[in-house]
């Protein structure tokens, strides 16, 4: 009996030493894949600041962890199970859906530079668009609803990295790589945003500080410096954030173009890449990028200004037209 007993254990210890190693290959894989997502990631983190600049302080880490929520559950409960049911059962479907993502965030992107620049007209194109918009109770439910719907079609996209970048393993593996990626991202990119929101705060306290101690003056400096330059660093971030729209919108679009057997755009932005960082004697790998970001975000911004009037002459009065029947249909099953 004790010498089965000592295999027995044996056995358990084999096991759990596997399932350590599986851990740690999964951690990895998953450590891998998010890596590859790291721009998407910037880009998130760039983009959420802009919505949580008409609020007050005491309300801007409340609607942090709203929106964080919803990503959450955005990454989790709905493009989890169906970014493998797609690769799975209509795997040519995540291309053009993931092109319809991008199209949005030209749109959003292009949308807000049009405000920026033609305020009366953008006003008018809010009005024919209030009937798409989602009903929300408050402002700050509106703004937060649009912070979700924005990170959605970027989880989308970092989703969709994470899987290509997962080897086969089976759908239980990938859906572990799926959801700690998800979850990390998430903490990482909604913790950043908190503390470039709330720094003023700190700067704010650190600028009070009593003079009592030889270290105060200096701390005191530095947080007059940081409630300084927080109104501006917020600003530069709403613009980033913008811009990323509009360039991962755009860069979107022209990967699904190429799926299609339509890549001499994106073949021609990477040559011209290429041409300019090897005429650069620095840097060569950040002017690529940013020769092909330009890129991106100039056929994003092109794409986005067409969706404009598309969105307000044809998408909004086919949602009024919806809206009517479902009402119409409500009000007959009632009678």
């Amino acid at each position: 009996m004790s010498v089965g007993l000592v295999a027995l254990f044996d056995d358990i210890a084999t096991l759990a030493k596997a399932a350590a190693a599986s851990i740690d290959d999964v951690a990895g894989q998953a450590a891998k894949a998010g890596t590859k997502a790291a721009g998407v990631v910037i880009d998130d983190t760039a983009v959420t600041p802009r919505y949580l600049t008409d609020f007050s302080p005491s309300r801007e880490l409340p609607i942090i962890g709203r929106i964080a929520l919803g990503s959450l559950k955005n990454k989790l409960l709905i493009l989890l199970p169906a970014a493998l049911a797609l690769s799975f059962l209509l795997p040519q479907a995540i291309t053009p859906l993931l092109m319809l993502g991008g199209a949005y965030l030209c749109y959003e992107g292009a949308e807000k530079v049009y405000e920026a620049l033609l305020p009366h007209d953008a006003h008018a194109h809010e009005a024919d668009l209030e009937a798409v918009a989602l009903d929300a109770r408050t402002f700050e439910d509106e703004k937060i609803a649009s912070a979700i719907k924005t990170d959605f079609i970027l989880s989308a996209e970092i989703m969709a990295i994470t899987l290509a970048a997962v080897p086969g393993g089976g759908i239980v593996n990938q859906a572990i790589i799926l959801a700690l990626v998800g979850i990390g991202i998430t903490a990482g990119v909604y913790g950043v945003v908190a503390l470039i929101v709330k720094a003023d705060d700190l700067g704010l306290a650190l600028a009070r500080l009593s003079p009592a101690s030889a270290a105060a003056a200096p701390l005191r400096m530095i947080g007059r410096a940081i409630v300084y330059a927080m109104p501006h660093l917020l600003g530069v971030l709403s613009t980033i954030g913008t811009a990323a729209m509009i360039w991962v919108g755009g860069g979107i679009i022209l990967h699904g173009f190429e799926e299609y057997g339509l890549g001499w755009p994106a073949h021609a932005l990477h040559d011209a890449g290429a041409a300019v960082a090897h005429a650069v004697p620095f840097a060569p790998a950040l002017i690529a990028w940013l020769v092909e970001a330009t890129g991106a975000g100039v056929a994003g911004f092109a794409i986005g200004l067409l969706a404009i009037p598309l969105a307000g002459r044809v998408i909004s009065p086919l949602w009024r037209e919806v809206k009517s029947l479902t009402r119409r249909i409500a009000l007959r099953n009632r009678t």
